[in-house]
């Protein structure tokens, strides 16, 4: 998870928090890292590691205050010249009422946007889910890199069997994952990403 890169990764991390409009989403966290002697800006979406961690960060499905927050630090390193590094590990956006109907397919858009004319250097890691618009609010960097077992999808496998056959089943589940090619080989292959780990 997130937290455990960071921990592994970096010499040092300096979270900050709030999307200075309505409130922190611990589904993201953000801040300022030491990497290999130099400063960048960290973003990386957190599942949690209990229940009472898992509860409070939605099990890793990002808020809109979540999007407005990393969005706020990409901008910070922007301006300070820092590369961005993004940790990539999400089902997909939060779907609650509440985070709709503060924005959420807006907060995500507004990413996709912004980040791809973002003047500093960027690098995201799908580390092991990549679902959706939720991982894309995230993942829209100079190279994309991810973990030899990540996904990385714009819907889940079961998702896509539940609209394209009706079906819960292992096997439609199984089909679905085939047929959006979801793997890192197919990934790398397809050149959705430009590097596995």
């Amino acid at each position: 998870q997130t937290a455990d890169y960071i921990a592994m990764i970096f010499e040092e991390f300096v979270e900050l928090h709030g999307d200075r409009y309505f409130q922190d989403d611990p589904a993201i966290k953000t801040g300022l890292a030491r990497f290999e002697g130099k400063t960048v800006v960290l973003i990386g979406q957190h599942k949690g590691k209990d229940t009472r961690q898992r509860l409070a960060a939605t099990y890793g499905m990002t808020t809109p205050e979540g999007y407005r927050k990393a969005l706020r630090l990409m901008k910070f390193a922007e301006k300070m010249k820092f590369p961005v590094i993004c940790l990539i590990d999400t089902p997909g956006a939060f779907p609650g009422v509440g985070a709709e109907e503060r924005g959420q397919f807006s907060a995500i858009a507004v990413n996709l946007m912004e980040m791809a004319r973002l003047k500093t250097r960027t690098l995201g890691v799908v580390l092991a889910e990549g679902g959706s618009g939720g991982a894309l609010g995230i993942a829209v960097v100079d190279r994309l890199l991810v973990m030899e077992n990540a996904w990385f999808s714009v819907i889940s496998p079961e998702g896509c069997a539940a609209i394209l056959f009706k079906s819960s089943d292992k096997d439609k589940i199984a089909e679905a994952a085939a047929a959006l090619k979801i793997t890192a080989n197919d990934l790398k292959r397809l050149k959705v990403v430009d590097e596995i780990i």
